[in-house]
């Protein structure tokens, strides 16, 4: 993942998804907007399951260069040649991750809402931290991630930070100057268009 002056955009999958349905939606995506990342968030505990639905957006998503991560299941990560992990869990397995893994792979950290928690992620070895939920929803409980938090990251850490979780255009407007990338994932895939989602829902940074 690389960073530069205009944020860059980090692309889920939802939780659950019909693959041969999926794969289309997502290429779509994929050939629409540069993407830095993708991170296939499946939920399920049943390897074949996951292994098939890795196998197909990787060979979506290799073929565009950009790099596939899963959420959790670090395990998996080289047994389905995906290029990283992304850790729910701040900087708690980070460690053990990162020495299993080696130092090629990708290997980011959710840490909510919490600086401490970013700042001992980064030191312990994470590639980018994400902070979130921001916007109002639902299905988040608890506090949001405030600007001030991009703010301060921005101006006084290196390590790329990641904006997730209910976004929205105003959202995206605000944060665009003290972010590195929007994570951008449930918010376009519940349209019927999701390239038309995506592309109003970034309106203010294009």
């Amino acid at each position: 993942m690389s960073q530069t002056d205009q944020p860059n955009l980090y692309l889920i999958t939802p939780q659950s998804f019909e693959i041969t349905a999926f794969v289309p939606r997502l290429a779509a995506v994929l050939d629409a907007e540069a993407i830095a990342c993708l991170r296939m968030a499946l939920v399920g505990d049943d390897e074949d399951d996951l292994a098939r639905a890795a196998d197909a957006l990787r060979e979506i998503a290799h073929a565009r260069d950009v790099p596939l991560v899963i959420t959790g299941h670090a395990g998996l990560v080289e047994k389905l040649g995906l290029d990283g992990v992304h850790l729910i869990d701040g900087a708690r397995n980070l460690r053990t991750t990162r020495k299993d893994l080696g130092a090629d792979a990708i290997i980011g950290a959710y840490c909510g809402t919490s600086r401490h928690e970013g700042l001992t992620a980064g030191e312990i070895g994470a590639d980018y931290i994400a902070f979130g939920p921001l916007g109002e929803s639902a299905l988040f409980s608890g506090p949001r991630a405030e600007f001030a938090l991009f703010a301060w990251w921005s101006e006084m850490i290196e390590l790329p930070v990641v904006a997730e979780g209910a976004l929205d255009r105003d959202l995206i407007a605000a944060l665009a100057p003290v972010t590195d990338f929007f994570a951008i994932g449930n918010e376009i895939w519940r349209a019927d268009d999701p390239v038309a989602a995506l592309r109003a829902l970034i309106a203010p940074i294009r």
